[in-house]
């Protein structure tokens, strides 16, 4: 009796720690920023299941106003988020480090940007560097970071009001490189480049991408082997397409639209991603409020369009690729929904299979 009670017991023991292992494996945490001004109070999070697609366990987990971007540290121990406003300190934004314990967020400190309505969060890859870019302050202010992840003394500002006088900067995204600092300003239509010199980051030598006149240039992404760049212009609706050459410059390749030949609204591109396996390119279009997806030729860079699908929402603003890489969601901001799409790993197509109410979100960010 002894004997099968043991057994008994290990297999209890057995079973239980399996099903929390599976649990573990199965559920992810999102982290949500969203607008303040429509009901939401900060950033919330979610636990996604990436066995079935499915959002639960909504929590606030940190108040602020307008924290409409997002970006987790490398090491995954911080999160960073702008307050996207221009009445912090002296007509700036904020920005704010947080120590993330399990699905909560501890707040560490809280900077000025430097200018207003900061809109996007960038990390180097040893997580020492942070680069915010300020829309309406037409500037990028990077920052050292400490051990524990606060920020630490201010680092640089970079300004881009000064570059020309006939356009009005507005610095959309930044990031990031091995050989320095890209940043995309829609004001100015072009994709700026910085090299690190003496701890600064100065002109790189070929100092601007530029895109055609009004084009707007928003976010971009790098191709798997870092060949290719990939930039989507907000105003015209396009994804431009730069190959790297040997001299490390880079060189338009092509631009394509992201919206139907049939469409005859008013649509703005937003956010771009790329699928984990460097196949599948993917945008968001504010308006035809669909995401377009195109296929990446490994060879050449270019993009050849598999297709769109509905967002089940309106304004879609941010979207992301779950750690699996089995779904897509889509935060849409004026619908005050989040979309979730079954993803074809092999065709890149997206099929709608659930949604989840939330006031204004704009930004989704996964802890993997």
């Amino acid at each position: 009796m002894r004997y099968l009670s043991w057994i008994f017991t290990v297999i209890y023991i057995f079973q239980f720690v399996s099903c929390k292992m599976t649990q573990t494996l199965e559920n992810k945490t999102l982290f949500v920023g969203a607008y303040t001004d429509n009901g939401s109070n900060g950033i919330y999070s979610f636990s996604f299941n990436i066995d079935d697609g499915t959002l639960a366990n909504k929590s606030l987990v940190a108040e602020m106003t307008n924290p409409s971007f997002l970006k987790i540290s490398p090491n995954k121990k911080n999160l960073y988020a702008v307050s996207e406003v221009a009445d912090f300190e002296d007509a700036s934004g904020s920005v704010t480090a947080f120590e993330i314990e399990n699905d909560s967020l501890i707040k560490l400190n809280t900077e000025s940007t430097m200018g207003a309505h900061p809109c996007h969060i960038s990390i180097s890859e040893k997580g020492d560097l942070v680069a915010v870019s300020n829309y309406t302050g037409g500037n990028i202010t990077l920052y050292q970071t400490e051990e524990d992840g606060s920020f630490g003394s201010k680092f640089q500002s970079i300004d881009h009001k000064k570059l020309d006088t006939a356009k009005t900067s507005h610095a959309h995204a930044a990031r990031f490189t091995s050989d320095g600092l890209f940043v995309a300003d829609l004001g100015l239509d072009a994709v700026k480049r910085y090299q690190l010199k003496d701890e600064k980051f100065i002109p790189h030598g070929q100092p601007s991408l530029n895109m055609i006149s009004g084009a707007g240039p928003r976010h971009f992404e790098f191709g798997k082997d870092g060949k290719f760049l990939y930039v989507i212009n907000e105003l015209n609706s396009t994804v431009t397409v730069f190959k790297r050459s040997e001299e490390e410059t880079y060189e338009k390749v092509e631009a394509k639209s992201t919206l139907a030949d049939n469409f005859a609204g008013e649509s703005f591109c937003a956010d771009i991603h790329i699928s984990e396996d460097g196949k599948f390119l993917y945008g968001s279009n504010r308006g035809e409020n669909t995401i377009v997806i195109f296929k990446i030729d490994a060879q050449t860079g270019k993009l050849a369009l598999v297709g769109r699908e509905e967002v089940r929402g309106d304004w879609p603003r941010n979207f992301g690729i779950d750690p699996s890489g089995k779904f897509l969601l889509v935060a849409n901001q004026k619908s005050d929904n989040i979309s979730v799409f079954k993803r074809d790993q092999e065709m890149g197509t997206l099929a709608f299979i659930n949604e989840i109410q939330l006031s204004s979100p704009v930004c989704l960010e996964f802890l993997k």
